[in-house]
């Protein structure tokens, strides 16, 4: 059982520090390395003017410097919020305006923007050295440890607070019920903004095992993935189911070419039977996981190993059985069957809430009285079998793509205040796994524009505005030009309506 993350981190890294920790394409550091650095980068927040346990933003893609930036935050008593590097520039003030953050370590150049006096630290400004770092500055307990930045309804995205309390409950939960290697090779596909990389990241860390980086400009080209994934031996995959899906179409993707690879651990979109099925078949002797939850509840808090008798049994496929400290209800009054409803998860690691932001943090958290932990509703629809748990889809109007979850209302407001557009709604299609193919843009023009656009003119100026204001995962892949949008009875877009119309 770990107590302590960053202790435990540096236990191993003291002990053995010329063990491979990072391996980024071929390029490999030590858990010396680790200790080293991070010491350095704590020891430079240490001096920079900033108030205790302020949050820091970190600019960057998934080299070493990123982890050890990561861990001297925290050795520093500072949680950080981890900003991809390909994020369009408006992401990093509109993270910065909503977290106060008054640092930013550029780990990658920044973008040319005014961050009104944000202090800016680059690695070449951090010497090596040994620092005596005070261990009783390190994040602990209810601090925050990271936060990361979901999308929001309304411009403004949301920033989930994860304490290391609540990082504690999800790596002792992985490292006990997974049945991992020791000191096991993680894949690291998803980028540090996006929380299905901790699944990788401080299990492997605190087991004294290696990372080893799939970077996310080799994942966008699949000429280069195809090329570089044979070459990485790990032993534990970790990504979206679609990921996985992409790579089906590398010939040398099985466990013929791949025999270290024991583990699937998917998560952060629905596993559709079709692809857990060829899995198996390709994979044989690897063990196949499916887990299940949201950001604001650390990650994971179901799990379940899909075997043969599992595939045999369900066409949909659970989403598995809460963690021992956790507990999952279902609250029915907002289902369309008996027994199903809105899932709600309550335990230790339940996110505090959304940095900064009282009024969706109560909307979404609450505690019961008696109970021990926060609850939070997810607007995930879903219902037990028995102990185990199903997902059947968003209650609200918030969908899952390609692993990364989205507010489909966030495009509709940038879609809408385009001069443009009169109304915008942004509608997922569903292909027959119940998982989303595509967002299709349902436009109302406003009065005179067809007459002076094409549709080719106006998908380009609609996309290339849309880019300005939502990350490039976000934008729509189709556009469709309406007459009229249908209209509710309360005299707004009827949006169930436009979804409804785009998946028949």
């Amino acid at each position: 059982m770990i107590k302590d993350v960053i202790k435990k981190i540096d236990e191993i890294s003291t002990s053995d520090p010329d063990r491979i920790a990072y391996d980024y394409l071929g390029q490999t550091n030590t858990y010396g390395d680790l200790k080293k650095r991070s010491d350095a980068w704590a020891h430079k927040i240490a001096s920079l003017d900033i108030p205790d346990k302020a949050p820091i933003m970190i600019w960057g893609g998934q080299n070493f410097e990123m982890v050890a930036s990561f861990l001297g935050c925290v050795k520093s008593g500072h949680a950080y919020i981890p900003i991809a590097s390909y994020s369009n520039a408006e992401r990093l003030t509109m993270i910065q305006e909503v977290s106060k953050s008054e640092v930013v370590l550029a780990i990658d150049e920044l973008p040319d923007i005014d961050l009104n006096g944000v202090q800016v630290v680059k690695p070449d400004e951090v010497e090596d050295g040994n620092y005596d770092i005070d261990e009783k500055n390190f994040v602990e307990d209810d601090d925050n440890f990271y936060i990361i930045f979901t999308s929001g309804t309304t411009g403004k995205p949301k920033g989930v607070q994860i304490s290391h309390k609540n990082l504690l409950s999800f790596v002792n939960w992985e490292l006990t019920d997974f049945d991992l290697p020791e000191n096991p090779s993680f894949l690291v596909q998803a980028p540090y903004s996006f929380d299905l990389s901790v699944m990788s990241l401080y299990p492997a860390l605190v087991a004294g095992g290696k990372l080893v980086v799939l970077p996310h400009d080799v994942t966008q080209n699949f000429a280069q993935l195809f090329a570089t994934l044979p070459k990485l031996q790990f032993n534990v995959w970790v990504s979206t189911p679609s990921f996985a899906q992409m790579c089906f179409l590398d010939r040398t993707f099985d466990g013929e070419h791949h025999p270290d690879l024991t583990h699937f651990l998917f998560c952060g979109e629905e596993l559709p039977h079709s692809e857990a099925a060829m899995l198996k078949k390709k994979f044989p002797n690897s063990h196949i996981f499916n887990t299940y939850g949201p950001t604001e509840t650390t990650v994971a808090v179901t799990q379940v190993e899909i075997t043969d008798e599992v595939l045999e049994k369900y066409d949909r496929l659970p989403i598995g059985r809460a963690k021992e400290d956790t507990r999952i209800t279902i609250d029915t009054s907002k289902g369309d069957k008996p027994g199903e409803g809105e899932i709600i998860i309550e335990g230790p690691s339940v996110s505090k809430g959304y940095m900064n932001n009282p009024e969706k943090t109560e909307a979404a958290f609450f505690k019961k009285d008696g109970d021990k932990y926060l609850s939070y509703r997810t607007g995930d629809a879903g219902f037990f079998d028995g102990d185990m748990l199903f997902y059947r889809g968003r209650i609200d109007f918030q969908i899952k793509f390609n692993g990364y979850r989205i507010e489909l209302e966030e495009i509709n407001f940038y879609l809408t205040k385009n001069d443009l557009v009169r109304y915008g709604v942004a509608a997922p299609k569903y292909n027959k796994d119940h998982t989303v193919k595509q967002i299709v843009a349902e436009i109302e023009l406003k009065d005179g524009v067809r007459r002076k656009y094409s549709d080719a003119e106006l998908t380009k100026l609609i996309r290339e505005d849309l880019a300005k204001n939502v990350m490039p995962y976000m934008i729509p892949q189709r556009y469709v030009y309406r007459d009229a949008l249908p209209i509710s009875q309360n005299g707004k877009v009827d949006i169930k309506a436009v979804i409804k119309e785009v998946n028949k």
